[in-house]
């Protein structure tokens, strides 16, 4: 393990600090380190042969013409990524849905795209985890 010496500002300690308690870390180094590693992942991402664990959660109108039909059809066009998925009814025109993906990063990727693009769908956010989170050293 190595030994890093940084300045961060005072607004930005305050912060960290917050999140430190918030999430209930030992000590700072824990929460830099984990803070550390997402940016890495967001930075690099996960190579499109990468196999991975997805949430892709969006919001859609669903009376809009066709779309719930046209939703359906790409989960079925796609099962071989669709593990589950959760639909909850946010008013009477949204409903919010968090699908459950399974596979390669290139085509979890691909399918979420399609998702998000449709006409009425108003919100779309993917995240992605590696199927294999990277081996830690001992004592981590």
């Amino acid at each position: 393990m190595q030994r890093v010496t940084i300045t961060i500002d005072d607004d930005l300690m305050v912060e960290l600090d917050r999140l430190i308690a918030a999430r209930g870390y030992q000590n700072r180094s824990e929460a830099i380190r984990d803070l550390a590693r997402a940016g890495l992942r967001q930075a690099d991402g996960l190579r499109d042969t990468e196999p991975c664990f997805a949430a892709l959660v969006y919001v859609y109108d669903h009376t809009r013409r066709d779309l719930p039909n046209r939703l359906v059809n790409e989960f079925h066009d796609h099962h071989e990524l669709a593990v589950s998925t959760l639909h909850v009814h946010l008013d009477a025109e949204k409903c919010l849905e968090v699908a459950v993906l399974k596979g390669a990063a290139g085509p979890v990727r691909h399918m979420a795209d399609h998702v998000i693009a449709e006409r009425g769908v108003r919100h779309g956010q993917l995240v992605m985890l590696p199927a294999s989170p990277p081996k830690l050293p001992a004592g981590e």
